[in-house]
């Protein structure tokens, strides 16, 4: 990568965060580019549903551009989604940016599930998100261990890592931009199960149960080879549940037999750790701990 463009396509963001990004990335000898509404404001979004699309439309077709950042998510992308065209070029981000993996996924395209303009201007240099981004900025490989979680299911899988925010690919099912019409699709261009990728903030517990029994019974829990479950910030403990998220979630899960990993440092926290996505990676799980290597060549 060379060329980065920065463009809003959800939430409105504070320019000095663009700045900031801008800045750092630049430090690393990227060239640094804005779409023309990256900066603007209308009401909760970066500008209008057609100023945002045109951003990543003409992001996408400048032939100088070798990667997207999108400077933030919040709200937007579900609104102009169906009317962005293939993903030619890695996109940056999480979130609502979720919504562009998955059209990435269907377009065949990697892109990076990881920070954006905030936090890119804001964590010291030698923090681990940091050093990581700029690794698969370069285009490599990265490797990520963390402890054993006492609800995780032992054993090892590989393959295609799909998803993002659950909320977003909820919000995605039954649309052509849903997780089993990524599957297929990545099955059968690579013969290995996806494994899925989740993560949320600030939602209540039995949204979160909604969510899964519905990624259940539509296929989607049934047809991966593993599930890697990220952080749920800010999800207040429900005692009616009777149980916690991580519970919940090991419950819908219950009758697969791939690995499930818990506790992964992805999500709405600062040490959120920037993931290929739709690239080969491999997940191991014991009593002595998580393995994840990503961005694989097969």
């Amino acid at each position: 990568m060379k060329e980065i463009r920065i463009i809003s396509p959800s939430g409105a963001i504070d320019p000095a965060y663009i700045d900031g990004a801008r800045s750092r990335l630049e430090s690393w000898g990227f060239i640094v580019s804005e779409g023309r509404h990256a900066r603007d404001v209308w009401g909760r979004f970066a500008g209008t549903d057609e100023d945002r699309l045109a951003d990543l439309i003409e992001a996408l077709n400048d032939p100088s551009v070798d990667a997207i950042l999108c400077s933030r998510g919040g709200y937007g992308l579900q609104r102009i989604i169906d009317r962005v065209p293939a993903i030619t070029k890695p996109i940056i981000g999480f979130s609502d940016i979720t919504a562009l993996h998955q059209l990435s996924a269907i377009s065949n395209q990697c892109s990076v599930h990881g920070i954006m303009c905030k936090h890119i201007a804001t964590l010291p240099e030698d923090s681990e998100p940091i050093v990581a981004l700029r690794k698969i900025l370069n285009g490599e490989a990265v490797e990520y261990a963390w402890p054993s979680h006492p609800l995780n299911r032992f054993g090892h899988a590989e393959g295609p890592l799909v998803g993002g925010n659950l909320s977003v690919l909820y919000g995605l099912q039954g649309t052509a931009y849903d997780l089993r019409s990524i599957y297929d699709l990545r099955f059968k261009i690579s013969n290995f199960r996806p494994i899925l990728l989740i993560e949320d903030i600030a939602e209540r517990h039995y949204h979160i149960d909604r969510m899964m029994r519905n990624l259940r019974m539509s296929g989607v829990l049934a047809n991966i080879g593993g599930l890697v479950v990220g952080q749920f910030s800010d999800c207040e403990a429900d005692p009616q549940m009777n149980q916690t998220v991580y519970e919940t979630i090991k419950e819908v899960v219950a009758d697969y037999d791939y690995p499930v990993l818990f506790n992964a440092p992805v999500g709405h926290v600062e040490r959120n750790l920037p993931l290929w996505l739709n690239r080969h990676t491999s997940i191991d799980s014991s009593p002595n701990g998580t393995l994840l290597l990503n961005g694989l060549d097969i």
